[in-house]
């Protein structure tokens, strides 16, 4: 189509997201939060080891259900996918939470996610495909990392005239986010072989937002805890960054481990609808993160 999202999703939009990112935070702040490894390890484990063990199990119990299997797989595939590069970023500045620590576990687990997540892929559904580590590897760290580097370098230039005029960052990104979101919902309906039954679609939405705030509940719950030793900004990164998964990895990740699979399209229906609802619920919940952040730090 007109929009050409292969060569403007895949190349541009991301790296725009963390050019945009780059040019917006504080180089003092990217470097304190390298730091913060106990952070790093919490939103790491979270995502990668508890999170797809605890989507297997709730799985086992689903199974005896009439729900479409290939449905269930697709919500195994969602809970063994990295942090995504974007979504958890923009909500953590949107509530004025620790963007550098989002930053950097957003692109630290994005690279883990390039190895961890066909392993995690083979381990719980037994798809066997030989995954291009190499070329997934470098455009990630062309569209991720490089940006974020141009980014930096270019705001030492024009840093005054940034503090001056604060140009609207937040829109930036949420805007490209979109983009992404609505070229990807395009691919996937527009195959004619996807075959869903209402009912199986239905349960899914509904499983999906209940796992998205059970598991943001419980983040809450561990890094508020008295001898967490999280700060009330770090927790809010903690909630986005561990429950959010990628959309802009996962897709060509599937596409790649279930190349030729007959049931590619239904396999990735939970995973696009797990990304906007992360958002929505997400934006939702900005303004009371907000409220509780604020007052907690007073």
């Amino acid at each position: 189509g007109p929009l050409k999202p292969e060569i403007t999703i895949t190349y541009i939009a991301v790296s725009a997201i963390f050019f945009n990112s780059g040019l917006s935070l504080k180089t003092e702040e990217l470097t304190s939060a390298l730091m913060h490894v106990k952070l790093h390890l919490f939103v790491q484990i979270f995502t990668l080891v508890f999170f797809p063990t605890a989507i297997w199990l709730f799985l086992q119990l689903l199974s005896i259900t009439p729900i479409n299997e290939w449905l269930l797989k697709g919500l195994q595939t969602v809970g063994c996918m990295p942090p995504p590069v974007s979504s958890a970023v923009i909500l953590t500045k949107a509530v004025g939470g620790n963007e550098a620590a989002a930053i950097f576990n957003s692109a630290f687990g994005s690279f883990l996610g390039i190895v961890i997540t066909p392993l995690l892929l083979l381990l719980f559904l037994g798809s066997s495909s030989s995954v291009p580590f190499t070329s997934i590897f470098s455009q990630l760290f062309m569209t991720v990392v490089v940006p974020l580097i141009i980014g930096q370098i270019v705001r030492r230039y024009i840093k005054d005239w940034l503090e001056r005029r604060k140009p609207p960052f937040g829109a930036i990104s949420s805007c490209v986010l979109l983009m992404i979101i609505y070229t990807t919902f395009c691919d996937t309906f527009a195959n004619p072989n996807i075959d869903l039954d209402k009912f199986s679609l239905i349960i899914i939405v509904f499983i999906i937002f209940s796992v998205q705030m059970s598991f943001m509940f419980l983040t809450f719950l561990f890094s508020t805890r008295n001898n967490s030793g999280f700060t009330p900004a770090d927790t809010v990164a903690i909630i986005f960054c561990s429950t959010h998964k990628s959309l802009t990895l996962g897709i060509p990740m599937l596409k790649i481990v279930f190349a030729g699979y007959e049931h590619l399209s239904l396999i990735s229906v939970p995973l696009l609808i797990y990304h906007p609802a992360q958002i929505l619920l997400g934006s939702l919940l900005v303004p009371t993160i907000k409220s509780w952040m604020v007052s907690r730090q007073k």
